[in-house]
């Protein structure tokens, strides 16, 4: 048995790709939009024309046909064979014939294979390296890929204490089987679909069109993402930074949170 397999019936990983699977159907061109702008927003560019751009946890693939609709050439990868399989639907649905698109099964934490690989103007690893099972070796695995002026634009679960210590434990009782599944999203679906329901409603929008304006993403689907999500680590704001910077890194752009969500950073290789 694969050693992703093995994770997943021993209870210890979510499979995300199953997730991300069932997300597709809900794909659409503002979803693809909205998902380019969010990039384009970070970054600070109108485009990524030229780019040589590496999505780590590729997921959806979502933001890897984003970054090759802007211009970028993309390599992506995952650990989870299903969300390879979702990239490679992207890339079969969108852009069939296209050379400047690699897709690959593998592990941020292998590093003979990120060995193999080239440097990149762009490494995006978007809610990713904190699902790895060992958050801050995945973080200094990744340095050697950016390109001496290149960026690296990452988003890590905040550090909230006791409130993530919280969440480890409902992420859990969720991949513990069955009956902790039913228990768990019985829970906290309801209270994040109505959460979701009264942003919206407080923005006079629908609600699937308020949560396609957070990266062309879907409340149900992040729900169950952030539920089920093992392995679960989290970081302070200053711990990134302070890791960071000690590496080389001068810091271009931020987006922090109070909760449990991502922090958001946008690194530069000085």
């Amino acid at each position: 048995m694969k050693k992703f397999e093995q994770e997943v019936k021993e209870g210890t990983r979510f499979e995300f790709g199953k997730n991300w699977l069932a997300f597709l159907s809900t794909l659409d061109d503002e979803r693809i939009k909205e998902a380019e702008k969010s990039l384009c927003d970070m970054l600070k560019v109108t485009d990524l024309s030229g780019k040589r751009f590496l999505d780590i946890g590729s997921g959806s693939g979502l933001f890897s046909l984003a970054a090759h609709r802007l211009g970028a050439s993309v390599y992506s990868f995952d650990y989870d064979p299903t969300s390879v399989a979702c990239t490679k639907e992207l890339k079969s649905r969108y852009s069939p014939n296209c050379t400047d698109w690699t897709i690959e099964e593998a592990s941020v934490l292998d590093k003979t294979f990120l060995n193999s690989l080239c440097k990149f103007d762009i490494v995006y690893s978007w809610g990713v390296l904190h699902h790895t099972g060992d958050m801050w070796r995945a973080l200094e695995n990744i340095i050697s890929l950016v390109e001496k002026g290149g960026i690296l634009f990452i988003a890590i679960y905040n550090d909230c204490s006791i409130k993530s210590k919280f969440w480890l434990k409902a992420k859990t009782l969720y991949c513990s089987g069955i009956a902790g599944r039913i228990v768990a999203c019985s829970i906290f679906v309801p209270y994040y679909l109505l959460k979701g329901y009264a942003e919206a409603v407080y923005k006079r929008r629908s609600i699937s069109s308020n949560y396609k304006n957070n990266r062309g993403m879907s409340l149900f689907y992040d729900c169950i993402d952030w539920l089920g999500g093992l392995p679960y680590e989290f970081a302070k704001v200053e711990d990134i930074f302070t890791f960071y910077t000690n590496k080389g890194f001068v810091l271009r752009n931020i987006k922090t949170t109070n909760s449990t969500a991502y922090n958001q950073f946008i690194f530069v290789k000085d």
